[in-house]
């Protein structure tokens, strides 16, 4: 079955409720949605991501990459979290993403993963990284 990627995208509204809603009330509310996915078989991994002030940026715009700390661009350019879910279509993505717990004025992007065996597979690379993901016991 392909995996599918949801990117959580939040406006700085919709990123300004979440911070005004109780952190108990948001874990129940993404913790029921977790457990569907699950009880459904449809969920690979899920993550959010730490306040991006927090974080550090590499850009390679130039000749040498430059390191800055917080954020880059405007914070609505930023996503805040993902899913990666295992399911037959885009169609099923979709119907998944829209039973998000997302807050008002926020967006998810869906993005199919492509996996290996899509590349070819006698490309030295390739080779190796299967080679890592047996061993690893990804495969």
């Amino acid at each position: 079955m392909p995996r599918f990627m949801l990117i959580m995208r939040a406006t700085d509204e919709a990123l300004a409720q979440m911070m005004a809603t109780p952190f108990e009330e948001m874990l129940e509310k993404v913790g029921r949605f977790n457990e569907e996915m699950i009880k459904a078989g449809v969920l690979v991994a899920a993550e959010g991501l730490d306040d991006p002030s927090q974080g550090v940026v590499v850009d390679f715009s130039g000749e040498t990459p430059v390191v800055t700390d917080g954020p880059y661009g405007e914070t609505k350019e930023l996503f805040g979290g993902f899913y990666v879910i295992d399911v037959a279509s885009k169609a099923d993505a979709v119907e998944w993403a829209r039973r998000l717990p997302a807050m008002t004025g926020s967006k998810c992007e869906i993005r199919r993963v492509p996996t290996i065996d899509e590349f070819p597979q006698d490309n030295e690379w390739v080779i190796k990284e299967l080679a890592w993901r047996e061993r690893t016991g990804q495969v």
